[in-house]
Formats: C-alpha cells, structure tokens, sequence
C-alpha cells in the first residue's frame, strides 16, 4: 500500500511516499481504509523530531483520519465492514498518512449522515482538544466570558464555536486583522488583532473589553510569553486552559499574576489523556452530531492528495493557511 514516512527527522523534504506491507487487525482492533487525513501541527513536530512522543524513524504520522473499515479484529463489537467512520490515533500505532491503518477500536467512531469523510478528518485533534478544554476542564457556561487565542487555527475556530454554543461571550485573538475578522465569523463577540497589540498592549485591550474586570476563561494555545499574558488577562476565580506551545519557549511568569485572583489553571494534552484512561468516543460522537445537525462548521480551506505531504506541511508550516488542511488519501465519497 501506498504510505507517507519520515525515514530521517528534518524539514518537509523528508516526508517520501513509499510501499509498504498492508497491516492486519489484530484482536481488538479494526483495519481502515483511509478515505482522508488531517495535518496538524503536532505532524510537524513529529517530522522535526521535537515531539515529545515522536518515536524514531521510519515513522508514519498522521494523529486523525476518516475513512471505511475494511476488517474487524477478534473480540471488535458494535463496528463492522463497511461502515464510515472517523478515527484517532491513540499514539500507539502507524499514523493516517496510508492508504490503511490499524486502529484500536476504543478510537473508532461511526460517523453520521450528513458528515463528510473530509470535514470528518479534522475532527479528532483539534475539535476534540478545544471541546475537552471549553467543556470538560473550563466548563464553560452562560455568562463566562472567554478569550480564545489564536483564534483563527483548528482548535482556536472550533473553540469559538464551542464556547459560543455554552452561552459564553467570546473574545477572539488572532495574528492579524484579516485572521480575526475570520474569526468573528465564527461567533465571536469581539475580536483583537494581536500584531497590532502585541505585548503588554494585548493584555490591556482585553481588560478593555472586560472593564478592567478580566476574562473568566482564557484558552491559551500558543504558549511561550503568551502563557504569562494569559494569567494577567483573567479574571477572580477564573480558569487558565493551557493546551500547546506552538511558540517552543519557555514561559516566564509571575506567581503574583495569577495566585492572588485564585485562579485554576489546567494543562491539557489530548495523547497524555487518552493514555491516562480518557475514552474519546462519547466525545467524538458528540461532536459529530452537532457538526451533523449544523450546529457546528469545520473549516477546511485546503485538500490535498498522499503525495504532496510535503506541500501541506510546507503551508502549514509557512501559517499560509486559513483553515484546516487535509489529505486526501482513497475515495472521499
């Protein structure tokens, strides 16, 4: 079968389409043929070898897929061939960017009608991450008000979303004017163009647009520097979810920013979780349902066959993007 791998870290250029044996189900896990892959940051890092669950090479990555079972493992109930469905990686096994996976089926969803098989691929990683941290660890509910950073990427857009649908006011940060007027379109009742409040200017615009007051919940999905605004823009009693460091520096902070206000902060990492016993699946089915029912909107802005990998790490890599980015691996019908 056809596959994606890393046989050395470094930049895109290292991600070869090759042949490689077909795997085979074992007892508790079902064979998918791979309609469709999502790129996600995390892809990157593992490429560079910075992940810090990357593995050695050869390694295939791809965190989340759609596609069709093609075989069912001994012991598999409630799945069967033939059925669309959407998938994780629980970081156990070969990632999404192949024509087959095995998967465990505790990562299996069946999805339902009204779903695409490309929309449905972006669903694992950052849909599920942003509905774990809006719901599960923030509860978020009527009247908060949330600050979603990096609004315009894949877990910041279906944070908005998510938050919004609580009942929550949402303050969406995004790097540019044009990112945060996305942004809005997705339900945000304020945005804030942060290259044009960068530093020190960010955290006042918020209290700004809070009354000085501070948001009940801040999201941060950047990390670095970014971490310690995060504990000057919330509020009393708030709740700080710190979920990625996609800026790969360190966080400088001052305890006196967050523990007279006490305030909670979660960290949340969507593979440690699952390693520590989280189930996805009422989740993902949950999520998909809603994206079903039109509730939800997953932004793909590109879609693009196994074997230009590279140029969709290339652009998610150059953040040229607007959206989510997806590999299109077998029939997306």
């Amino acid at each position: 079968m056809r596959a994606v791998r890393i046989d050395e870290f470094g930049g895109p250029e290292v991600l070869v389409e090759v042949e490689v044996p077909e795997p085979v189900p074992g007892p508790g896990e079902v064979l998918v043929r791979v309609a469709a892959a999502g790129v996600n940051r995390a892809d990157a890092l593992v490429r560079r070898g910075v992940y810090h669950r990357a593995g050695k090479p050869p390694l295939i990555p791809g965190a989340e897929a759609s596609g069709v079972i093609a075989e069912v493992g001994e012991g598999v109930e409630g799945l069967a061939v033939g059925q669309r469905v959407v998938a994780l990686d629980a970081g156990k096994s070969p990632g999404f960017y192949a024509e087959l996976a095995v998967v465990p089926a505790t990562q299996v969803v069946v999805l339902p009608d009204g779903v695409g098989l490309v929309e449905a691929a972006a669903l694992p990683v950052a849909w599920l991450s942003a509905w774990c941290c809006v719901r599960h660890l923030a509860q978020v509910g009527k009247g908060d008000t949330v600050v979603v950073k990096a609004a315009a990427s894949g877990v910041g857009t279906a944070a908005v979303q998510i938050a919004a649908d609580a009942g929550a006011r949402v303050i969406a940060l995004a790097g540019s004017a044009e990112k945060a007027a996305w942004a809005a379109e997705f339900g945000a009742d304020a945005v804030v163009d942060t290259s044009a409040h960068p530093g020190d200017a960010e955290v006042e615009e918020v209290l700004r647009l809070t009354d000085g007051r501070g948001a009940e919940v801040v999201l941060d999905t950047v990390g670095g520097a970014s971490f310690g605004r995060s504990l000057r823009q919330v509020a009393q009693g708030g709740r700080v979810v710190a979920l990625a460091n996609v800026a790969l520096e360190p966080s400088t902070i001052d305890t006196r920013d967050f523990y007279p206000k006490n305030v909670t902060i979660h960290g949340f990492q969507l593979t440690n979780r699952q390693l520590q016993g989280y189930d996805p699946r009422a989740d993902l089915r949950e999520l998909a349902d809603r994206v079903a029912a039109g509730v939800y909107r997953v932004p793909v802005e590109t879609v693009l066959p196994l074997a230009q990998a590279r140029a969709a790490h290339e652009r998610l890599e150059n953040r040229a993007n607007r959206g989510k980015i997806v590999l299109a691996v077998g029939a997306l019908d």
